[in-house]
């Protein structure tokens, strides 16, 4: 019996250290072959901001925001405390018709409002409304509400929209803009169409200075 327990014992031991072996073994090779850039791009997450932190591109994420999906995904998540319609009954939660624009914490006036929303300050500006569907308890501390918030931008966005174009509310925000590429190629390429292929004719050494050779097309 005591030569089969340490024979068990001695292979267990031996597994154990090829086990831990292996591990440290490819946790090496992964780290320095880990691809540059990983997982796939949301549409409307910018890579990184100051600090690198990602940054939503609201504008983008609420220009291909489904209003439809937002509604079937409110109706779901937050009915069982919140009303969506015009003169809807507060629950739980208070009625959310038209809250986009109004200031945080008194948009259903008598109802109780946790200290920590109520007195958060500011207005319900589609920032805001994405960081408190991101996660209600980090937007206010303290604040009865117990959803735990959801992650993904695109669900954030679909209710937001839904949202705005049942109760209205202020403008939606502009995708922000395309940085600039190749600006020095395309201004060099511009000139040379513009000037027509004439630099060194005699003609054009002779145009007198400050002479108009704009493109008219668009003006």
């Amino acid at each position: 019996m005591t030569d089969r327990f340490n024979t068990a014992a001695g292979w267990l031991l031996f597994a154990g250290i090829v086990g831990l072996g292996l591990s440290s073994v490819s946790s090496r090779y992964f780290a320095a072959h880990a691809p540059e850039d990983g997982g796939y791009p949301i549409e409307g997450v910018a890579e990184e901001g100051e600090g690198g932190e990602e940054v939503l591109d609201i504008g983008a994420l609420l220009a291909n925001a489904d209003a439809a999906m937002g509604e079937a995904a409110a109706t779901s998540r937050c009915g069982t405390c919140h009303t969506f319609n015009s003169g809807g009954a507060d629950g739980q939660g208070p009625n959310l018709f038209g809250i986009m624009g109004t200031t945080i914490g008194q948009h259903a006036p008598g109802f109780a409002y946790s200290d920590a929303l109520a007195s958060h300050g500011g207005s319900w500006t589609y920032e805001a409304m994405f960081d408190w569907l991101e996660s209600p308890r980090s937007f206010a501390p303290g604040t009865k509400m117990s959803f735990a918030g959801l992650s993904s931008p695109e669900d954030r966005a679909n209710i937001i929209l839904y949202m705005y174009q049942n109760g209205g509310g202020p403008a939606l925000p502009e995708p922000l803009p395309e940085e600039a590429t190749e600006e020095g190629d395309t201004a060099i390429e511009a000139a040379e169409a513009d000037a027509g292929g004439q630099a060194d004719t005699p003609e054009a050494d002779m145009t007198a200075p400050g002479a108009d050779q704009t493109n008219p097309v668009g003006e």
